[in-house]
């Protein structure tokens, strides 16, 4: 049956009358418990009415409820408060509910004032009532932690600096680090933010003085002036974090952020972490390589990543990194070794303590599918294949069938691989360029340049502005020898993206491998190095081009410092040349046979040889 208009109204009024005893069935005196939540989440939802409850026994520490003082007129006022707000009048109801929190002094009710204030967007309200609650509540955490929300929201930032002092004062030790954590969330989003680094720092000066917490209250300070762009600020902050609190990592979290070729004082201070703390933490060592490695410094990302399999070779994720490092250095006997050794603990880790499943299984394809590669350069297609099959992953499902094709292509067997990867489902336009750039890949490993070129000039003509299909075309058309299209191409890319420094790269070199325009050359090889300055593959083209225009001894330190970052046969190629050129020709055999040894087939090296007619 459905219920009359006057069952509802009746229903809705029993309830508010329940409400009503059960808010102030709670503490009259709510003074907070030590929990791990230091400070409300801004912009967190306004907390639902009090529901009916059993109310369990109150500790011993804390005053019992005081019934007697609710009258019936209060328990009146709180319910017309709560139907007038429900009936869109949420300003009496707001000032019935303050009233009565102040005459009986609980907590509950000035929550619930603050509540309906903020669902009425009605900041300033709510922080009349916060403020109420501190009057008639001082020990009330909760009061201070709500007081201290809406003034952030409200960028009163100044006026935060004493309450929270106190909320740090009240916090354990055991709890700092989730405080820091919130105070350096909730105030980065302050409108000003340099103003709020200040705040913060003056609220926490005694901890920053603290050898137990300066450290991480240094940390906190330093990541809201990076948050200011104040980035010389920040590196002071973590600078002062470590001299207070050297066994603290968060200093040397915050300098990783900070690492730059603009910034040289920030690495040493994650390196002194790392030298003089035996415990340091193994998540800062994994961040510090993949920093170096962004920054492609490989070979200090190896021997950081080899220290730690080291020091705790029971991790897996480190055996993961440097198998990788170790597979692009063609360091390929220990890639694989290491490689095998991540997969191996990550099939033995306890799950529960492991990584998400989505994870796990990205890592475990990354390995599959870097051993699928090694057993390809050692000509081991069978072994390949085997890697390739243990990928189970339907999300890897493209990235597997890749590699499938291009074992085919290398059988010989170019029409079945172009099949596989035009078998692949599209199911983003994203999936349908890959499987395009897939294919052309295939037909220039296999050497099918001409067919490479029409099915980018056909793609181009399509998309003219997609700077891949550019820069793919211009590629291809430097083998087909058709070098004007292939400067008119990088032009356009140019144009399309004046910061490719792949672009100026390709253009310079071309011209510097042809001993053509020299000075333009260098000129534009120049503009990638500024551009990406850490890359070895654009020093090496620079080298050249100093080679080319007569600098032997500027090319031999470009070169030499070039092939100690990334020992690639291209550059040692180049390099050995150089070296061939000026009479030492031991050394540039030298140099020639590693790197045959990491890749014989190498066109430019094979090509270099037999110019020279060297035989190492």
């Amino acid at each position: 049956m459905i219920p009359s208009p006057r069952r509802h109204r009746l229903a809705a009024a029993a309830s508010l009358v329940l409400l009503a005893c059960a808010v102030h069935a709670q503490t009259s005196d709510p003074a907070a418990p030590n929990s791990p939540a230091p400070i409300i989440e801004r912009n967190a939802p306004p907390r639902p009415a009090v529901r009916p409850r059993v109310t369990p026994p109150k500790p011993a520490s804390e005053p019992a409820a005081q019934p007697s003082a609710l009258t019936g007129d209060l328990f009146y006022e709180i319910l017309l408060g709560e139907l007038a707000f429900r009936s869109g009048d949420p300003g009496s109801g707001y000032s019935r509910v303050l009233d009565a929190a102040r005459r009986l002094r609980d907590g509950k009710l000035f929550e619930r004032a603050v509540a309906i204030a903020l669902q009425s967007n009605s900041y300033d309200a709510a922080l009349a009532a916060a403020q109420a609650w501190q009057v008639s509540l001082p020990a009330s955490r909760d009061a201070r932690r709500i007081e201290l929300q809406i003034l952030i929201r409200l960028n009163r930032i100044g006026e935060t600096v004493e309450l929270l002092r106190a909320e740090v004062a009240a916090t354990s030790q055991i709890e700092r680090p989730l405080l820091m954590a919130v105070i350096a969330r909730n105030y980065s989003r302050a409108t000003d933010k340099k103003l709020a680094a200040s705040v913060v720092e003056r609220a926490l000066v005694d901890e920053l003085k603290s050898p137990t917490s300066g450290g991480l209250a240094w940390a906190t300070v330093g990541q809201l002036r990076l948050n200011a762009g104040d980035n010389s600020g920040a590196l002071e902050a973590a600078r002062k974090g470590q001299e207070v609190d050297p066994v603290s990592d968060a200093p040397a979290a915050l300098a990783l952020e900070l690492i730059d070729p603009s910034q040289p004082l920030a690495e040493p201070i994650v390196t002194r972490y790392l030298a003089s703390n035996t415990k340091a933490t193994p998540e800062l060592r994994i961040a510090y390589a993949r920093v170096l490695v962004e920054n492609r410094r490989y070979s200090d990302a190896q021997t950081q990543l080899q220290a730690l399999t080291t020091s705790r070779p029971e991790l897996a994720e480190p055996w993961l990194l440097l198998g990788s490092l170790q597979m692009q250095a063609k360091q390929d006997g220990a890639a694989e070794t290491s490689l095998k050794r991540f997969i191996e603990l990550s099939a033995n880790q306890n799950k529960d303590k492991d990584a998400d499943a989505t994870d796990r299984g990205r890592s475990l394809t990354q390995a599959y599918l870097a051993l699928s590669q090694l057993a390809e350069r050692r000509k081991d297609l069978a072994g390949a294949e085997r890697w390739l099959a243990r990928i189970d992953s339907t999300d890897d499902l493209t990235i597997a069938q890749t590699r499938r094709a291009g074992l085919l292509a290398r059988q010989g067997k170019l029409p079945q691989a172009r099949e596989v990867i035009r078998g692949l489902p599209e199911r983003t336009p994203e999936d349908k360029k890959q499987k395009f750039l897939a294919e052309v890949q295939l037909l220039r490993d296999a050497k099918q340049y001409q067919a490479a070129y029409d099915m980018l000039a056909q793609a181009s003509a399509a998309a003219p502005d997609d700077a891949d299909l550019v820069y793919d075309q211009a590629m291809v058309a430097e083998k087909l020898n058709r070098l004007d299209d292939m400067e008119r191409l990088l032009r356009r890319l140019i144009q399309l993206k004046p910061e490719s420094q792949n672009a100026y790269n390709a253009l310079g070199y071309s011209f510097a491998d042809r001993k053509i325009r020299l000075d333009e050359a260098r000129t534009l090889i120049q503009k990638a190095v500024q551009l990406a300055p850490e890359d070895p593959f654009i020093a090496d083209s620079l080298g050249w081009v100093e080679f080319r225009l007569g600098n032997t001894a500027e090319a031999i330190r470009i070169l030499e410092t070039a092939y100690k970052t990334r020992p690639d046969p291209e550059i040692g190629a180049h390099f050995g040349e150089v070296l061939w050129s000026i009479g030492q020709k031991d050394r540039a055999v030298t140099i020639w046979k590693e790197a045959l040894l990491s890749d014989a087939e190498n066109e430019t090296l094979q090509e270099t040889l037999r110019r020279l007619r060297v035989k190492p």
